[in-house]
């Protein structure tokens, strides 16, 4: 029988619970997947806490890869032995088998591993959604990116580099700016008090063109003071807490500035969508433009330690967790 990870009420990494999650038949159009590697995210985190509230109970998870078992009426894409890899908008990844709609899979292609597509699925395609499609990063144009140690940050911070863009990399520790330094980077700044100033510094005061914050309340008024005049600010995360309400004169006072809120869920809506960013993250690795840090595997069943190290910052890199 089928077990994974299932939460019954919203709280602390205590509520994950591995119990018995019977994955049901595949039906018209959907396949059903065997597990081999589970992505770990801080959206998972917003699940278990109640941050993004889905009817309970639970099973979290958004990012997997996995070996097609079996493949219901219509579906022609897919057979039985296909590795396949998703990032999808609903929770369910934390269980050995799930069934999925086939039009939201991907093949996993030959020389990239199950652990490295599960790590690579969310986070990258984040990654392509935030450079080529949020704000199409160019030559020389001066870009933040917070959390760039994390799992979407470093992938961010090597995809940004091969466009040419001036990247300025914030992080946390010491230890984790040796981590990003090591992938090429090197403006990395450990998060602070001057953080502003140094940013200015670095680009000639003029101040960045763009802020890709992950991070959320601890980071807010820092990163928009970061920012040019009529500069971006993306704000995709809430790893210290959501921003607290704020009042758009702010942007005003601050130089015209720009604010989006994306989710990557809403830019690869399409299968053309998709396609394309799955298509163009897996390229960049297989080229070597991209590598992945796989910094700490768990088993599905430890995933309440898991969440405790990502959210004390203890994690590099991608997560993976092993049912």
């Amino acid at each position: 029988m089928s077990h994974g990870i299932r939460i019954h009420a919203y709280g602390r990494p205590e509520v994950l619970r591995w119990e018995e999650v019977p994955p049901g038949d595949p039906g018209r159009g959907e396949v059903l997947i065997r597990h081999t590697a589970i992505g770990l995210n801080f959206i998972d985190v917003y699940e278990r806490t109640g941050l993004y509230k889905g009817a309970l109970p639970l099973v979290p998870g958004r990012e997997a890869a996995g070996v097609v078992e079996e493949v219901g009426r219509g579906v022609r894409s897919l057979a039985p032995g296909d590795r396949v890899a998703y990032a999808y908008a609903k929770s369910g990844a934390y269980a050995q088998q799930r069934v999925m709609p086939a039009e939201r899979l991907v093949r996993i292609p030959e020389g990239v591993s199950d652990r490295l597509a599960a790590a690579a699925m969310l986070k990258g395609m984040t990654a392509q959604c935030l450079l080529r499609r949020v704000w199409r990063v160019r030559r020389e144009q001066v870009i933040v990116i917070h959390a760039a140690a994390g799992g979407v940050g470093l992938i961010a911070v090597q995809w940004a580099m091969s466009l040419g863009a001036f990247v300025i990399a914030v992080v946390g520790s010491e230890a984790k700016a040796a981590v990003v330094r090591e992938y090429g980077c090197e403006r990395v700044l450990v998060l602070g008090d001057d953080l502003v100033p140094q940013v200015r510094d670095l680009s000639g005061g003029a101040g960045a063109h763009v802020v890709y914050d992950s991070v959320g309340r601890d980071t807010w008024n820092a990163s928009l003071d970061c920012l040019r005049p009529r500069g971006l600010m993306v704000s995709y995360g809430n790893a210290s807490g959501p921003v607290p309400p704020f009042a758009p004169l702010e942007l005003s006072r601050r130089g015209s500035l720009y604010l989006t809120r994306p989710t990557l869920f809403d830019y690869i809506r399409r299968r053309a969508e998709l396609e394309s960013a799955a298509r163009e993250l897996f390229d960049l690795i297989g080229r070597g433009t991209i590598r992945i840090e796989i910094g700490r595997n768990y088993a599905l069943q430890d995933v309440a330690q898991a969440h405790r190290d990502l959210e004390a910052r203890q994690t590099v890199g991608s997560t993976v967790l092993l049912p």
